[in-house]
């Protein structure tokens, strides 16, 4: 399901460099591709970086998640009929289980796990840097790709959490994603909810600290001019609603964890809208400052991005298995090597029977 997740996810925020260059069929210009114009794209531009960052992502994360859900779309294809064991036989990759198979997919799987975690780490961070090139204050900052990578990781767990409880009720999951899985994800939302919140008040010291007069002014006027209500919304629901998670029992409820998870998204929301919007409405000109307020048009867009992601998650968790079934059997007791043996030993005796003699 994370795994899932995180390609709708990129997919959907995918769409939005198309959508703000305006001509998204000359969309495809950012690609360095072989071409008679003799044209190349501009690599300094922070959009050529953002199409880098997506389209590396997307790839690595599809391939990871694929690869994650052969052997389970082969025990679908065994079971289906008519159309849809055509279709789960053509993508399951001829996949029989043998020896040598998992053997390589064991490998694969691993390589792209280990390649999967630092990219996490680079894309985030190239993304930070649509902000960081710029002279903007509030944006011109070297806290930005940790403090990315850092919030990348807490909204992700958060919103794992926000639709692994759902599922984890509506499926009947619960024998499989117990409440020891949900408090360590608890656990990891705390943590990297306190970098995060560091994150925030690092940023007042070094606007400080740095003796420049605009950056001072830009931090400022998030606490207390007309975005406050943004500005502390995503406190509370970012530093604040996690520090709950320190009590054992309330890292255990699972109402509450989802309550948690889901302040937590909004809150995420808010800290981007926090950035853009509080450091462009004051920015040098006093010419283009002003209040902005979301039209019908961009609140249709980001209302869209739900609709797309939530339908591509509840069409993955029809047609394929929310917990890889592969992965599930491998942590058995019965698939260990000296399960039989242990279970042997501690059998119960049963009375030997004496053969009866016939005259």
């Amino acid at each position: 399901a994370a795994e899932a997740m995180t390609v709708f996810a990129v997919m959907t925020a995918g769409l939005f460099p198309l959508i703000h260059v305006g001509r998204f069929w000359h969309a495809y210009w950012l690609i360095p591709y072989p071409n008679s114009r003799f044209l190349w794209p501009n690599f300094k531009s922070p959009l050529v970086w953002d199409v880098f960052a997506i389209t590396t992502y997307f790839t690595v994360s599809a391939t990871f998640f694929f690869i994650g859900c052969i052997p389970d779309i082969a025990a679908a294809r065994d079971r289906a009929t008519g159309l849809r064991k055509k279709f789960y036989s053509v993508i399951s990759l001829g996949w029989q289980g043998t020896d040598a198979q998992w053997h390589h997919f064991g490998n694969a799987y691993v390589f792209l796990a280990a390649l999967a975690t630092p990219l996490v780490l680079s894309v985030h961070s190239v993304v930070s840097l649509d902000f960081t090139a710029g002279i903007l204050p509030g944006w011109h900052t070297t806290i930005f790709p940790p403090y990315f990578v850092a919030g990348a990781i807490f909204s992700g767990f958060a919103m794992v959490m926000t639709l692994l409880v759902i599922a984890r009720e509506v499926l009947d999951l619960k024998e499989y994603v117990t409440l020891k899985h949900l408090e360590n994800m608890n656990k990891i939302i705390l943590a990297t909810g306190m970098m995060v919140g560091y994150a925030y008040a690092m940023e007042f010291f070094i606007a400080q600290y740095s003796g420049n007069p605009y950056e001072a002014f830009v931090f400022i006027n998030r606490a207390t001019g007309d975005y406050a209500w943004a500005y502390w919304t995503m406190v509370l629901c970012n530093v604040v609603s996690p520090q709950v998670f320190w009590s054992r029992r309330l890292r255990r409820n699972v109402p509450l964890m989802f309550i948690i998870s889901i302040l937590v998204n909004i809150g995420m929301w808010f800290e981007r809208f926090t950035i853009i919007a509080t450091s462009l409405h004051h920015d040098f000109l006093p010419a283009s400052w002003g209040y902005y307020t979301p039209t019908w048009v961009e609140v249709s867009i980001f209302a869209g991005t739900f609709g797309i992601f939530l339908t591509l998650f509840l069409l993955f968790a029809k047609y394929i298995p929310v917990i890889a079934i592969a992965e599930v059997k491998a942590i058995l007791p019965a698939a260990q090597p000296h399960h039989h043996a242990h279970a042997a030993a501690h059998a119960p005796e049963h009375p030997q029977v004496q053969p009866t003699q016939t005259a």
